[in-house]
């Protein structure tokens, strides 16, 4: 986190963050000034003028969230199925608004009634388990990539997060080609919304997502796989663990599993296949 001497131009927060006096102590002496601070707002997502959920999130990449999560989710089964036709920020946070197929709009009023409640994931306040435990189809053959690949998407991704740089407050989600550059980072207060930007920002971008793998940084929860199966994507990494129902997902949907994913080493829960480890070297 940054902090401005008292001689200093006023800071000016980028988008995601904000400035709040602070006072930091340490020992015997104490030092007031503005610090960054990830902000965090309800987003509200409405389906042709039906309010579905209300996420709470980073205020940016509002394009990319709106689009990843009418996918990740299920909503829509592609980009094409997907209007934006308003964001729109108001007092109490934002909303927007889409507009998708009438036979996805019905689908989604019949879900919308097995929800008691939502919060910051996809599957809070499901009343039904089989609204809950969706099952994403099988991912395709996907890339094969080499372990130094996988080191420079790593490190790439870390020296990548300017929000949490400033704010310390932020996950990460990054999209990486089969030789480990990074072609897409987001971030977010929330680890699922930071992903479901990823998945947002590589359809409006066309990146295929067979073409690469997505590194993210926390814990790979059933959540998280779902999402990437459900996008196609056919290599997960996080740098965090894997849950037990995360694993039997992605074994189910072919998705290679990676956690404890560092720059020094991981493990590889399901379908190694897409590792070559024939060069142990890192990047």
């Amino acid at each position: 986190m940054s902090a401005a001497a008292p001689d200093d131009p006023p800071l000016q927060a980028p988008p995601g963050s904000a400035l709040r006096p602070v006072q930091r102590r340490r020992g015997h002496g104490e030092h007031r000034y503005d610090d960054h601070v990830a902000e965090e707002v309800p987003v509200a997502f409405v389906y042709n003028d039906l309010p579905f959920a209300v996420m709470m999130a980073t205020p940016a990449d509002l394009e990319d969230f709106a689009l990843g999560f009418a996918i990740s989710e299920g909503i829509v089964a592609d980009a094409g199925q997907a209007r934006i036709e308003n964001v729109g920020h108001l007092l109490e946070g934002v909303e927007i608004r889409l507009r998708i197929p009438g036979h996805r709009a019905q689908a989604l009023e019949r879900r919308r009634r097995s929800l008691s409640g939502r919060s910051g994931c996809g599957i809070c306040g499901s009343e039904l388990l089989e609204a809950a435990l969706r099952r994403p189809d099988a991912v395709g053959p996907g890339v094969t990539i080499a372990e130094r690949a996988l080191y420079a998407a790593l490190r790439q991704l870390r020296e990548g997060q300017a929000l949490n740089a400033r704010t310390g407050a932020t996950h990460a989600a990054g999209w990486a080609d089969a030789d480990g550059r990074i072609l897409l980072l987001r971030e977010d207060v929330g680890r699922h919304n930071a992903l479901d930007k990823l998945i947002g920002a590589m359809l409006r971008g066309s990146h295929d997502p067979q073409a690469g793998f997505a590194v993210v940084t926390s814990r790979a929860s059933y959540e998280m796989a779902m999402k990437a199966a459900g996008a196609g994507i056919a290599l997960l990494a996080a740098i965090s663990a894997p849950t037990a129902l995360a694993i039997s997902l992605a074994e189910r949907a072919d998705l290679t599993l990676i956690g404890f994913a560092r720059e020094d080493g991981y493990a590889v829960y399901t379908h190694p296949h897409r590792i070559d480890a024939g060069d142990r070297a890192p990047a």
